[in-house]
């Protein structure tokens, strides 16, 4: 992976294919990897690019204190450094929430937004207390445990699980508890309104936790398609990649290319 140097911490990024530039961000502890099947499917059509955020994955430890401030910083600069104007933006799970802060604080560099079983706040008992367990077991001793359960979650096969695997290892606990804290206190509802991108939405029909998400977004966002995969769980980038990859091209064909 090419390196972008940033305030002195190397950032580990991808681009592949040509097109109009699509930036994946991941939630945390998983990497860049997580978005392996949308890189091969979709950089055909357009410019797929990924990166792994500070403390994760192959780029390396922050001193300072990892937040979203920071990884909006961090996108601004990449996209400068590739000479990119305007992307469209693609975040799972709490990489939803990056997406949705950026088209809040920097929709001047926005085509559009996807976001894949995110949310726009964390309210209720059973996701806040699944965070805030992630948070005490991303410490050196434990973080191999919580490790093995998030990419068991999300591999579909050996072959991903063990890229998964490793690359999620090299992640520094510091900067992903740092993460897994941010995804607590974070909460844009109230300002959802101010969006006026077009945003698409993906949940699985079986992810039922998130549905409520789902329909805060689908309710407040000004110019979103709500999409449900049938009998799909959280995992979509991996676990339904096919379908997935076909959402996103229908989306930026129908809704975006054209307004470019």
């Amino acid at each position: 992976m090419p390196i972008v140097n940033i305030d002195g911490i190397n950032i580990h990024y991808s681009v592949k294919g040509i097109g109009l530039p699509i930036v994946f961000i991941h939630p945390p502890l998983l990497t860049s990897s997580n978005f392996h099947y949308q890189v091969e499917g979709l950089s055909e059509n357009y410019q797929v690019i990924t990166f792994d955020i500070r403390g994760h994955g192959q780029s390396e430890y922050s001193e300072q204190p990892l937040t979203y401030s920071l990884i909006m910083k961090d996108l601004i600069f990449l996209l400068d450094h590739l000479e990119i104007r305007k992307a469209i933006f693609c975040g799972y799970s709490a990489g939803g929430s990056i997406v949705l802060e950026f088209l809040l604080t920097n929709a001047e560099r926005a085509i559009g937004g996807i976001v894949i079983s995110g949310m726009s706040e964390v309210k209720d008992f059973y996701l806040k207390n699944k965070i805030a367990l992630a948070v005490k077991l991303a410490k050196s001793n434990t973080l191999s445990l919580l490790t093995l359960a998030v990419i068991s979650g999300n591999s579909k096969n050996r072959q991903i699980f063990k890229k998964m695997y490793q690359e999620a290892s090299c992640g520094d606990p510091r900067n992903i508890e740092q993460y897994y804290r941010n995804c607590l206190n974070f909460n844009r509802t109230n300002q959802l309104s101010a969006i006026h991108v077009p945003i698409l939405l993906v949940y699985g029909t079986k992810d039922q936790k998130f549905h409520k998400y789902a329909h805060i977004l689908h309710k407040k966002l000004p110019f979103n398609e709500l999409v449900l995969l049938d009998n799909e769980k959280h995992q979509l980038p991996t676990k339904a990649a096919s379908q997935l990859n076909r959402l996103i091209d229908s989306f930026i064909q129908t809704k975006l290319a054209q307004g470019d």
